[in-house]
């Protein structure tokens, strides 16, 4: 089925960071949003501003990843609202910071159903709009680095990040034949003022990070949002089931 109507993109986890960045980028490429918080929506407030200010409409969505009747309800709702779905960037997440030997099977559950099951289960739902629909499609998983290397106290979190990088290839391959691409981007160390303040604010363990990245600098949700940017654009249409690994030449050792 063909439309005329302006292209919509859903970003999970759009109220800060990477989210937040990435829903900016792809109005400024003239989408539609539908943007996701797994809490309260009114967090979405500035980014929605933004994207009005910038001439672009969006909607909010309250979204549990963990809830399959909350997954359902978003995608009604962005198709009642917003006509159809474009593009899906699978933005939130949960990162646990936990030395293996202590993570409870709770914390497994958190962060392994929200990362990954969650993530796949929301993709499953917009590709069974694309098919339906006879409508190619862009989905964009923001991964990590933690699931390309291995990290002290991210056992979680990266063996999520790793699970939905081989998701990215599976439904890639199996997708390919309705022209749904989906790829992944896997960011090293993402500096935000709240991924600082939130895991060690100290300039002296900050540098010792910076010292580890061959470029001298950190990724920023800025990086992040321009790749996605160009994975959701027809400059992009010949590539899927890949990862762009953003780490400032971390992984070239």
């Amino acid at each position: 089925m063909t439309t005329t109507l302006t292209p919509v993109a859903i970003v999970t986890g759009a109220a800060q960071g990477i989210g937040h960045a990435t829903a900016l980028a792809l109005a400024r490429d003239g989408y539609r949003l539908a943007l996701t918080s797994s809490s309260d929506i009114q967090k979405l407030d500035p980014v929605l501003a933004e994207i009005k200010a910038i001439g672009s409409d969006a909607i909010a969505i309250q979204l549990n990843l963990r809830d399959q009747k909350s997954i359902a309800q978003c995608i009604s709702s962005t198709l009642k609202q917003l006509g159809q779905i474009n593009v899906l960037v699978n933005n939130a997440g949960v990162a646990l910071r936990r030395a293996a030997e202590d993570v409870s099977e709770s914390d497994w559950d958190l962060v392994i159903d929200t990362n990954l099951k969650g993530t796949y289960f929301i993709t499953q739902a917009v590709g069974k709009y694309l098919i339906q629909n006879k409508q190619a499609g862009s989905i964009i998983n923001i991964a990590s680095l933690h699931g390309v290397v291995g990290t002290a106290e991210r056992s979680t979190y990266g063996i999520s990040k790793a699970g939905m990088m081989h998701m990215t290839k599976m439904l890639a391959l199996e997708w390919a034949q309705h022209d749904i691409r989906v790829n992944a981007i896997a960011p090293g160390r993402v500096e935000t003022a709240a991924r600082i303040n939130q895991f060690n604010p100290d300039e002296a363990y900050r540098q010792s990070r910076l010292s580890k990245i061959p470029l001298g600098r950190f990724c920023t949700a800025e990086h992040v949002a321009a790749a996605a940017s160009y994975l959701a654009s027809e400059a992009a249409s010949i590539m899927t089931g890949q990862t762009l690994i953003l780490d400032g030449g971390i992984t070239c050792a």
